[in-house]
């Protein structure tokens, strides 16, 4: 990226080809914000975005939850003559979806006068993340009464529904009559999707007998969504056998050790935990960090755990400490239980207080209007605690919290979550 951007840089002529290549780039490779920031220069270079800049700037919004951004990209389409065809169409779909806007994603669907099997899977994959796991599978059922041909992304969406929901029976139907009735031979993410319905479900030795039974080869994914299953349930003796076979494998990445460690912790077995942070840092495995981010005013904002360097660091505090005296005043009682580190009461309920999300969710009260609704976006899994205290909020300041973590969405309103506590 380096050096496109430098040959890129160096180019006296851009036309509009050049910037869609640059742009893409920062999105297709991680790098969301980077894009966002080049079309905005392409819009001062009075450069006229076309199709393909739309598809890759929604792209950019989609991966960093920049519904406002999102919502502008439409606005400028709708009024720059801008051919919304299905596949521009399909990426507002993703975009709201990612965004937390449901309403809005669907409102795109429907005015598709010739839809594809893609905007359908859009429109199916989005009520899924979101736990409409009904209204997706409804969708579905209308998709092939309509007589689209269903894709293996298309039962990829509709299992993922199943497994947020707990929806086991349906889960098993879907996925054993796959070949028979699709025509698709299940491939190693319909055996991801199935493991994590039914290990989160509880079906441990189900889930294992699955992995070791099927006919496509395992990968690191699988096997990861079996260890978090056992981290779930407390099933120590299975997540270390499953943890050793990753190793022995070569499969292990950063998340196979956090998941070890969090099973041991879970357990209070602090020797296992010690044994694997010492293996983590002998070989060199660093663990990813936790970070939410937050769009206010069309510019995002990141927080990581403890941070103290946003310009408003101390009015965030302050909205953390009145949060916590409200939460209390209403039954709260911090899960110390969830920091998995060998520490005292104090301070961990001092650890969880700074939490990412938490720091974001202050920075979104003190910086919205009365009654807004809070969009937050976290890279890892929202922990159980931060999950107890947006519930509350929601409930306090009678104002609607959209998260979206690793995932799937969160929607908290009036004191519950969307997910049903089941996540």
């Amino acid at each position: 990226m380096e050096s496109a951007r430098k040959l890129f840089d160096s180019m006296p002529d851009k036309d509009v080809i050049c910037w869609n290549v640059m742009i893409d780039g920062y999105v297709q490779f991680g790098s969301p914000n980077e894009g966002l920031s080049l079309f905005k220069q392409m819009l001062r270079a009075k450069v006229k975005p076309n199709e393909a800049t739309m598809v890759a700037v929604l792209s950019a919004c989609a991966q960093i939850g920049a519904l406002e951004s999102g919502r502008w990209l439409h606005w400028y389409a709708e009024n720059h003559g801008i051919d919304i065809n299905v596949r521009v169409a399909t990426s507002f779909i993703d975009m709201y979806c990612k965004c937390g806007s449901l309403e809005e994603a669907r409102l795109v669907f429907e005015r598709i006068t010739h839809k594809d099997v893609v905007a359908w899977n859009s429109m199916i994959v989005g009520y899924a993340m979101h736990g409409l796991s009904d209204v997706a599978l409804q969708l579905f059922d209308e998709m092939c009464r309509l007589g689209y041909k269903p894709t293996d992304i298309t039962l990829i969406g509709v299992l993922n529904a199943c497994g947020h929901s707990g929806l086991v029976r349906e889960g098993r139907e879907i996925f054993s009559s796959m070949a028979r009735t699709y025509g698709i031979e299940p491939k190693v993410e319909h055996y991801g999707c199935m493991v994590n319905l039914l290990g989160r479900a509880g079906y441990l030795e189900e889930a294992y007998d699955l992995v070791k039974n099927m006919e496509v080869e395992q990968d690191a994914v699988l096997w990861g969504a079996l260890l978090g299953a056992c981290k779930i349930h407390g099933n120590v003796a299975l997540g270390e056998e499953i943890a050793g076979l990753m190793m022995r494998q070569n499969l292990e990445n950063s998340g196979t050790y956090v998941l070890l460690s969090n099973l041991y912790a879970k357990a209070n077995n602090w020797e296992g935990v010690a044994k694997v942070r010492t293996m983590m840092r002998d070989g060199g495995v660093e663990k990813e960090h936790g970070c939410s981010s937050i769009e206010v005013n069309n510019r995002v904002h990141e927080f990581v755990a403890g941070d103290s360097w946003h310009p408003r660091s101390k009015d965030i505090h302050m909205m953390l400490e009145e949060m916590n005296a409200w939460v209390k005043a209403q039954g709260y009682t911090p899960r110390t239980d969830t920091v998995l580190h060998d520490l005292g009461e104090e301070e961990k309920e001092k650890s969880l207080g700074v939490h990412s999300e938490k720091l974001a969710m202050a920075f979104g009260l003190i910086s919205t209007e009365p009654g807004a609704t809070i969009r937050i976006v976290k890279n890892l899994r929202v922990c159980s605690d931060c999950h107890d205290v947006m519930k509350l909020v929601s409930k306090i300041t009678r104002r609607t919290i959209v998260m979206r973590d690793r995932n799937r969405f969160h929607h908290f309103e009036n004191g519950s979550c969307s997910c049903g506590d089941y996540w």
